[in-house]
């Protein structure tokens, strides 16, 4: 029987890292993303959860549940590996506690996608993650 899902700041807060992974990829099921997987672990090379959208591009998440924000440099590291190696069409980096400003300007300059404290307690709410990240969905 699976558990009822609650996705508020406090429970992602209170998440082992494994299941702060796990529950991003719930939600990713919910927003009705396919083929969503955890793939996070030793060696994962930065992809911790990998599925598909309606238009079949692969969407490659990073999941950082740091005490503190996080720095450019899991930024760029997840740069080398999201496209290259992944395949990420959307490259895609989940902070419990958001990014520092140099981090956030590095992923602008690489079109890295970031979910911050308030874009995730607004996906985690209900809104789907192409809303709170502002990219196009495709036709519905």
């Amino acid at each position: 029987m699976r558990r009822p899902l609650d996705y508020t700041l406090e429970a992602f807060q209170a998440a082992s890292p494994v299941r702060f992974e796990e529950m991003c990829r719930e939600l990713l099921e919910r927003d009705g993303f396919t083929s969503a997987e955890r793939v996070g672990g030793a060696g994962d090379l930065g992809a911790d959860v990998v599925a598909h959208d309606y238009l079949g591009r692969r969407v490659v998440l990073q999941c950082k549940r740091y005490a503190n924000a996080v720095g450019s440099e899991a930024g760029q590291k997840f740069n080398g590996t999201a496209r290259p190696v992944h395949g990420a069409a959307v490259p895609v980096v989940v902070a419990l506690n958001g990014f520092t400003e140099p981090a956030a300007a590095f992923a602008n300059r690489q079109r890295l996608h970031l979910v911050d404290r308030e874009r995730l307690a607004r996906w985690g709410a209900g809104h789907h993650l192409y809303d709170v990240l502002e990219i196009d969905r495709g036709p519905a």
